[in-house]
Order: structure tokens, then C-alpha cells, then sequence
């Protein structure tokens, strides 16, 4: 009988060593040695599969009521300075409070809607020093902190992963990369020519999108999906979910630089998603940049085309419930409007779908690093946690090779992929784009060579916005 068949419960972090030979996955291996680090824990915010949650704070929110005594133990430092002087930073799982979980294999589960505070060390180091794992303060939801017993600590840290599997995979990835690129794609199937210039210039970028979303709908959030049978939020807590985050989605969100100023990240150091990503982001601006002022001379030729204003109006209507509130604009009016939203469209389905797709098995082959659901309720008081405990809360040896080996075929690079910049069919005949594709092309080889050069210094490569391992769309 293999892992695949069993319903029985892990007896210990090591039996999980046999589930595979780690050793073979550079990055895997290496999240399976320092995934109990706090200070790994604080760079995954940072650089794993969801850089989009953290944030540096001005003031602590009014549900979460950590004091300088709480943490004077693990950093002497007073919280009101710290904040002041930038150092202090939150992620805060509001999404997925109340958020209802279903049964799997006729047991239930459970998911946290936690707010984490982290700390920047003087030693430049990002590491959470509070942990809430509900988001009401009560006598039964206790703040945990590094200096309670390294099993509490421990737990507390396994259901903050646990939430972060969840509102990954469906906010992040799901929605805002594999639907949102949906959106874009119909909407330009629906109301632009393929002799119009933006239908050229972004037709290659909608490649096996539908396709894709498709199967995903089909065979991984569909009733009895994949997802369904691995992860807590599966059923009615998916859509939950995903309803919340549209929500609260917002152009500036989709655009990096705009979010990374929003959320107060521009100066921590070591955050390699900000730093190739907004990179990526200039390279194809000035790209898009040339190619639609090649065609639209002024702003007048943008306000009057048609065909234009039907593409963005279908976007704010259909993708976006008409909701003012999220800034997508119901109306182009200028050329650098438009392209920064064509920047936005392409960057999505190519940039960011990286981003937070490639290191899903990098980071969550080793299960106890992002468990897809926790099969005890949360702890409510300090002191009662064990490795027994903590074993029993994690998923089954069935859930956990399923979760891992979706999350392998997820992050496969297929004998036909397209990477950022090739256009094998060639849509422009005229000289200029030619030689703007080909400057494109260029730019990205540099960056590439600089994000290698600076990789061979670091523990842990960053290398999911390397443009060699970008692809042009949406593809799995």
C-alpha cells in the first residue's frame, strides 16, 4: 500500500522524509531543513508563493493587542518606536474569517483567519514576534509568541501556513491571475478585430488560458475537484473566499509598483519579488509603451475607438461587477492610461502568474511547511501543545499526497512553452513593432543575466521572475 492509499495519520516529521527523495529539489530540500526557523518563516512573506499579504504598519489594529511586554523576551525593543521607524509589519488573514470548512474523508476540518506581527531584525531579518489566530481577541484566542513553549510557538506557526495555502490558492493565484486573465482574454475575443494593434499585441499573451481555467474548473474546484478533497476552504468556503477577495480587489493592487507603495514595502531588503518584478514591470511598460504609441498618436485616437472602449467597458462590467470602488477604469481617455492598464493585462497573466505559481512545490512539497487544511480546531489556551498534537492536526498521508502532487503538476514547464517575449506567430508586419519586440527581447536577456548573477549569492534563489522562467500567459 502507498502513501496515496492511506488514511492514517503521520506518526512523526520524520516518517514524512519518505515520501520522496528531497534531496533531488534544491529549494524543497531546503524549506524541509529551516521550515521551523522564524526567520524562514518571515521570508516567505517576502519571497514565496504569496508576496502579496505582508504589509509595514503605522498602527497596531484594534483586534490584535500585542504589548512591549508580550515580546520583550525574544526582541527588548518598544513597539510604538519600532513601528514609527518602519520595522514593524503585519499580515493579516481577515479574508478568511468565518470562512466555512466541509468535511474530508467524513472528518472535519478546520482554518484560521490569523493576523501575524513581524519584526526587521538590525540584522535585517524578517521574524513574526506575535501570532493571533482568530481575528476576535478573547480569553480563549491567546496571542502565542516565540518565547511560549516551542510547540505552541510551533502549532500556532503550522495553522498560519495553513491559512496561507488557502488564501493563496484562491485569491492570488485562482483569482487574480487565472481569472482575471480570463476576463481580459474574452473581452478581446469579444470586441477587437484581429487586425486591430491591441488585439496583435496581446493576443499571445492569452494562449491556452481558457483552456487551462477550463480543466481547473472542471477537475480541481469543481464539486467533487481536486481541491475540494484537499483543502479546508473546498465547497462553499472556496467561493466565500473568492467572493470576499473580489471584493476587495483594486487596480492599484494589480500594479506592482502602485501595491508595493500601498503597502509601505518599498525599503525592506531582501524582497526579491519587488525587486525583479517592478523590473519586469519598467521593461514591458516601455515595450507596450512603444508599440501603442506606434498606433495611437494622441489621446483623441484613444477616447475614439470603439472597439477599445468596448474591450475596457466588457473588463469593468463583467470582470469586475461594474464596482467603482476597485478603480478599474469603465473608460480609457488617454494613451498612458491605456498603456499602463495593457502593462497591467499582460503583466498578470505572465509576470505574476510566476510569481505565485512556479515555487508552489518548492514550498509546500514539504507538507508541514503548507498544510492544504488542519484536522484539529485551533488551540485556545498556551501549554497543552505536543509533536503528537501537532501531528494529529496535520492531514492525513492520503490529503497530504494529494495536495503535493497537485501542486508538482501545477508548477511543471511543458516541451511547448512560450517564455515572456517570443512571439512565435507573428501578428506585426510593420518594421517598428518588429524592432521593438526584438529591444523587448533584448532587455529581458539582460535582466536575466542579472537576476542569475545575484541568485549565486543567495541561500535560497530567487528565480521565479527570472524572464527565462516567465511565460507569455497563463498555461497551467
Amino acid at each position: 500500500m502507498t502513501f496515496s492509499d492511506r488514511m492514517d495519520q503521520w506518526t512523526d516529521f520524520d516518517e514524512l522524509n519518505n515520501l520522496m527523495d528531497y534531496s533531488k529539489h534544491k529549494i524543497l530540500d531546503y524549506v524541509k531543513e529551516n521550515w521551523r526557523d522564524d526567520d524562514f518563516f518571515g521570508y516567505q512573506f517576502l519571497n514565496g508563493v504569496n508576496p502579496m499579504l505582508i504589509k509595514c504598519i503605522k498602527a497596531l489594529p484594534d483586534n490584535f493587542q500585542v504589548t512591549d511586554d508580550m515580546i520583550s523576551q525574544y526582541c527588548n525593543v518598544n513597539l510604538d518606536n519600532e513601528i514609527k521607524k518602519g520595522n514593524i509589519f503585519l499580515c493579516d488573514y481577515k479574508l478568511l474569517d468565518g470562512v466555512e470548512t466541509h468535511e474530508i474523508n467524513e472528518k472535519q476540518q478546520y482554518l484560521v483567519a490569523p493576523l501575524v506581527l513581524l519584526y526587521k531584525t538590525p540584522k535585517e531579518k524578517l521574524v513574526p514576534i506575535a501570532i493571533q489566530l482568530q481575528q476576535k481577541p478573547a480569553a480563549d484566542n491567546p496571542i502565542f509568541l516565540p518565547s511560549d513553549s516551542q510547540y505552541d510557538w510551533l502549532l500556532a506557526k503550522i495553522f498560519v501556513r495553513s491559512a496561507e495555502f488557502n488564501l493563496h490558492q484562491l485569491n492570488f493565484h485562482l483569482l487574480r491571475t487565472h481569472l482575471l486573465a480570463e476576463v481580459f482574454a474574452v473581452s478581446l475575443l469579444r470586441n477587437l478585430p484581429m487586425v486591430h494593434p491591441l488585439y496583435k499585441l496581446l493576443i499571445a499573451h492569452t494562449r491556452y488560458t481558457l483552456n487551462v481555467n477550463v480543466l481547473a474548473r472542471n477537475n480541481l474546484i469543481s464539486e467533487h475537484g481536486i481541491f475540494t478533497e484537499f483543502a479546508a476552504s473546498g465547497g462553499d468556503g472556496m467561493f466565500q473566499i473568492m467572493k470576499r477577495s473580489l471584493s476587495s480587489l483594486t487596480y492599484k493592487s494589480l500594479c506592482i509598483h502602485d501595491d508595493i507603495k500601498e503597502r509601505g514595502m518599498e525599503n525592506i531588503p531582501n524582497f526579491y519579488y519587488r525587486d525583479d518584478g517592478c523590473r519586469l514591470w519598467d521593461i514591458l511598460h516601455s515595450f507596450v509603451e512603444g508599440i501603442l504609441k506606434h498606433y495611437y498618436k494622441n489621446d483623441k485616437d484613444v477616447e475614439q475607438d470603439t472597439e477599445l472602449q468596448n474591450w475596457i467597458r466588457d473588463i469593468y462590467q463583467h470582470g469586475f461587477h461594474s464596482r467603482e470602488k476597485s478603480g478599474i477604469p469603465q473608460r480609457l481617455n488617454s494613451v498612458s492610461e491605456l498603456v499602463k492598464f495593457v502593462t497591467m493585462v499582460i503583466f498578470t497573466g505572465s509576470v505574476q502568474h510566476s510569481a505565485v505559481n512556479s515555487g508552489q512545490f518548492d514550498f509546500g512539497g514539504w507538507m508541514p511547511n503548507m498544510p492544504s487544511t488542519m484536522q484539529c480546531p485551533p488551540p485556545t489556551e498556551k501549554g497543552k501543545a505536543t509533536e503528537d498534537k501537532i501531528m494529529a492536526a496535520l492531514p492525513n498521508k492520503y490529503t497530504t499526497r494529494r495536495a503535493i502532487d497537485t501542486l508538482f503538476l501545477l508548477t511543471q514547464t511543458y516541451s511547448d512553452a512560450v517564455k515572456l517575449g517570443d512571439y512565435p506567430e507573428e501578428h506585426f508586419t510593420e518594421e517598428k513593432p518588429r524592432e521593438l519586440i526584438k529591444k523587448f527581447q533584448q532587455d529581458l536577456t539582460k535582466l536575466s543575466e542579472k537576476i542569475k548573477e545575484r541568485n549565486k549569492n543567495l541561500p535560497v534563489p530567487y528565480e521565479y521572475l527570472d524572464p527565462e522562467n516567465v511565460q507569455n500567459s497563463v498555461t497551467i
